[in-house]
């Protein structure tokens, strides 16, 4: 029985000798796998616990003589097989050798008896798990920011698109925005805040600007004083063999900005003037001119310049009616029509007319209601000599009452046409006296500001027509009632009514 016990010793040691061996090659050539270094690991402390309880069944003094001297064959034999494996490394091994040598004093650490390997497999395995969650967080991390970026590029195209009117192009990359990230147009909103700082460093910077614009007409003039005698508004930019506009005079320069601003008072082609060069914003800035323009617009009730500093400011900071293009207004209502034979079916209809209305530098004022739209309506208002029938002509005031409120009375009445009386056609009837009439409308206006533009909108406050009989001067007025049939005025500037001068201011 004792040599049955002795010769299953032998078989199992030599076995386990065998295996250690082959899983220390396989470890060495499988290179820094980590999966692949722990089941080597584990495999080989169950060859162990399998020496220890096949030592108990066997003679203690030569199974362990032979377990050592095994031990000390398997050492050599693996010794050998490291010395011939570093004389073949090649540079780039390096690092696996090293992490081999520790593989193996951890090994021989654990085979030490009275040493527990509890705490280290505790403290790898956690390492070995610890390190894959970490790279997994890192990696799921990455992958959220990339999709945030890509819905937001998407987000910000679709914004461009709808803002160029491809309403189509626009709702697809805002879907495929709002399939990456739900709630994306929260966070473009929000991931750039203000900062406080460069709010306050923009608007001292805004500050400066200002004051060195204010001060930009002084500059300019002290420039020129301190040039040589013969002073010229510019100079050119390139030789030329033909007279330059330096030459002019600056009499005749100034009379040539008189045409430019012309009777209709084009101060927007004077300030686009005065971008030319330094000469040309002096003359623009002439106070001679800004004051006549002032004149005209508001008569003899401009004479002082309080509270404005200049004529300039006054012109462009007082409410006034524009006159480069028309006040336009469009009013909609439902009209009922006629009943059918059957009683059943009525029609109804929607019908929309216009306002007209364009104010001149010399008082007049031009009224229009029709049906037509603006495109064919628009290019027969240019001048005051108009061939369009219902046309109304009267002149027109400003007038500020004490609420600083400015406002707009105007009286017009129809153009009279004058047709040739045919007398052979009441030649054999007594003729009736018809009596004459003149009608003449009368319109109150409330001159407001919307939106960034200024003195833009007109507000219907008052409207009556006033009939006078000629035989006994009397005179009916019929007012009428402002609901929301007098929808307000709105200008709109018309290029066409300031591209030619007629006369100069």
């Amino acid at each position: 029985m004792t040599s049955f016990w002795f010769i299953y010793y032998i078989y199992i040691l030599l076995f386990q000798t065998a295996l250690c061996f082959h899983l220390e090659q396989m470890v060495y050539k499988t290179g820094t796998n980590k999966i692949q270094h722990y089941f080597m690991h584990g495999l080989i402390r169950f060859c162990i616990c399998m020496q220890d309880c096949t030592s108990s069944y066997c003679d203690s003094g030569v199974c362990s003589s032979l377990l050592y001297t095994n031990e000390a064959e398997g050492e050599e034999d693996c010794h050998s097989d490291m010395v011939r494996a570093d004389d073949n490394e090649r540079p780039g091994e390096a690092n696996l050798q090293a992490e081999l040598q520790m593989f193996r004093a951890q090994w021989m650490f654990e085979l030490t008896p009275g040493v527990s390997s509890t705490g280290l497999e505790v403290r790898s395995c956690r390492t070995s798990a610890r390190g894959p969650s970490v790279k997994a967080v890192d990696t799921k991390g990455k992958l959220e920011l990339a999709k945030e970026e890509k819905a937001r590029e998407l987000f910000l195209k679709a914004v461009e698109q709808e803002q160029n009117g491809a309403l189509y192009e626009a709702i697809k990359f805002y879907r495929l925005a709002m399939q990456l990230v739900p709630d994306i147009e929260f966070k473009i909103t929000y991931t750039r805040s203000p900062d406080g700082d460069s709010i306050g460093k923009s608007y001292i910077e805004d500050n400066e600007n200002d004051s060195k614009v204010a001060d930009l007409l002084s500059y300019f003039q002290q420039q020129f004083t301190l040039q040589e005698s013969s002073i010229k508004l510019c100079q050119p930019e390139l030789d030329m063999n033909q007279t330059h506009i330096s030459v002019l005079p600056m009499e005749l320069m100034m009379y040539i900005f008189r045409w430019v601003v012309s009777s209709d008072l084009d101060l927007r082609s004077l300030e686009q003037l005065s971008l030319v060069c330094r000469g040309f914003y002096i003359c623009a800035r002439d106070p001679e001119i800004w004051r006549q323009a002032c004149l005209k617009v508001w008569g003899r009730t401009c004479n002082k310049l309080v509270p404005y500093t200049s004529w300039r400011e006054m012109f462009l900071e007082r409410p006034r009616v524009r006159f480069d293009g028309v006040y336009i207004s469009k009013t909609t209502y439902i009209r009922q029509g006629e009943q059918s034979l059957d009683g059943f079916y009525r029609a109804w209809h929607q019908v929309d007319y216009y306002r007209y209305m364009r104010f001149f530098p010399d008082g007049q004022v031009m009224m229009l209601t029709t049906p037509e739209e603006p495109q064919s309506i628009v290019p027969r208002l240019r001048t005051k000599n108009t061939r369009t029938d219902a046309i109304l002509l009267g002149h027109y005031r400003l007038s500020q009452d004490t609420d600083n409120q400015t406002k707009v009375f105007a009286v017009m009445t129809k153009k009279k046409e004058e047709k040739p009386i045919d007398y052979h056609k009441y030649r054999y009837f007594c003729r009736v006296p018809v009596q004459e009439t003149d009608h003449s409308f009368h319109v109150g206006l409330q001159l407001c500001s919307s939106g960034r533009q200024r003195f833009n909108k007109l507000v219907w406050i008052h409207h009556s027509c006033h009939i006078t009989y000629k035989s006994t001067g009397e005179t009916a007025v019929s007012s009428f009632d402002i609901d929301k049939m007098y929808t307000p005025l709105f200008f709109a500037r018309v290029k066409s009514f300031t591209a030619f001068s007629e006369r100069p201011l």
